[in-house]
């Protein structure tokens, strides 16, 4: 059995001296990828000139038209990556030359059975295996709606996702220890306030822009999310509102550290050191992350009753992303 790997090298891409890029696939010959003019300048890679494809189209002439999806949805690479890497296995598995058409929901059940008791007892982890099902939900069903197959046949697999252990959450008089012990650092207050009054992720706070702020109604501030084209985010642009308590700790900290363009103007890491500092200075012993400060906002939205597609909106999560956290803040807000 071919050895469990996460995550696998991306082919180096080639040029020629006619701007032509040689694409190597995975199972050999390289597909030629033409770009166009002003290629720099495009939010996503070149598209790839291929064969439409058809039930008979095999398994190997799918590769790169599946790759080109994957990143046109914005894909994260490692995503990219792991997906690829399972369709070469299950490739090898098949026969790379299988028409698409001809596979069944035995041959995909055949496949995972086979990992999943593996060769000489050794089985890949629950979290690969619950991955190599998401694949083969999404692959098949990216056939599916591009009409190549007739019948999805993934469709009935079952997703076990391996439950991460929960988070060990703030108590009230926690949170509000933290808050006081922030208010000695204007930048510290900002972040901590920020987050846990709108869940952002490390990757938001860290694109926040001045202008990306609206206190003209100091009573009900506003912040909007926003990310480039480029990143085929599915939620490209959010806008939160928060209390109106951050309006004069903004302030205070635009003036206090001179802010004018980036709101957190440092490394992500520093932002760590930051929270950190105030977490030793109110006597917390509980690990406490930017990540833990998102999850507290999203448990207190659905404790107040906030809708779960609410509360996925505001967190600015993927339907597939969504699968997971649902899941997981369901449990933290109203544990058994």
């Amino acid at each position: 059995m071919q050895k469990d790997t996460q995550q696998e090298s991306q082919p180096e891409q080639t040029l020629t001296d006619d701007s032509t890029v040689m694409q190597p696939s995975l199972f050999g010959a390289p597909a030629i990828i033409r770009e166009p003019s002003g290629a720099l300048e495009t939010p996503f890679p070149p598209l790839v000139r291929t064969h439409p494809l058809t039930e008979q189209s095999s398994l190997a002439a799918c590769v790169i038209p599946y790759q080109q999806e994957l990143l046109l949805r914005g894909k994260s690479n490692y995503t990219v990556t792991c997906f690829l890497s399972d369709l070469k296995m299950f490739s090898d598995y098949m026969d790379r030359d299988t028409p698409v058409g001809r596979i069944t929901k035995e041959h995909l059940t055949d496949w995972l059975m086979k990992l999943k008791f593996g060769t000489r007892g050794q089985t890949p982890a629950p979290k690969t295996m619950s991955r190599r099902v998401t694949f083969l939900k999404n692959f098949f069903s990216w056939l599916a709606h591009e009409g190549v197959i007739c019948e999805d046949p993934s469709a009935s697999l079952v997703l076990e996702r391996p439950l991460p252990p929960l988070p060990e959450l703030l108590f009230a008089d926690e949170v509000q220890r933290l808050l006081e012990a922030a208010a000695e650092d204007a930048r510290c207050h900002c972040l901590i306030y920020l987050i846990l009054h709108t869940g952002l992720k490390k990757e938001e706070v860290m694109g926040l822009k001045v202008q990306h702020i609206d206190l003209s109604e100091p009573q009900v501030p506003t912040i909007t999310i926003h990310f480039s084209a480029s990143t085929g985010k599915q939620h490209r642009e959010r806008k939160l509102a928060l209390p109106a308590q951050f309006t004069d700790i903004f302030k205070e900290y635009q003036r206090k550290y001179r802010i004018t363009h980036e709101v957190f103007p440092c490394t992500d890491r520093n932002l760590n050191y930051i929270l950190a500092r105030a977490v030793k200075a109110a006597n917390i012993k509980k690990r406490v992350t930017l990540q833990l400060l998102r999850d507290i906002f999203a448990v207190e939205q659905l404790r107040s009753g906030l809708p779960p597609e609410s509360l996925r909106e505001k967190l600015g999560l993927s339907d597939e992303a969504w699968l997971e956290s649902r899941e997981k803040y369901r449990r933290l807000a109203f544990p058994k």
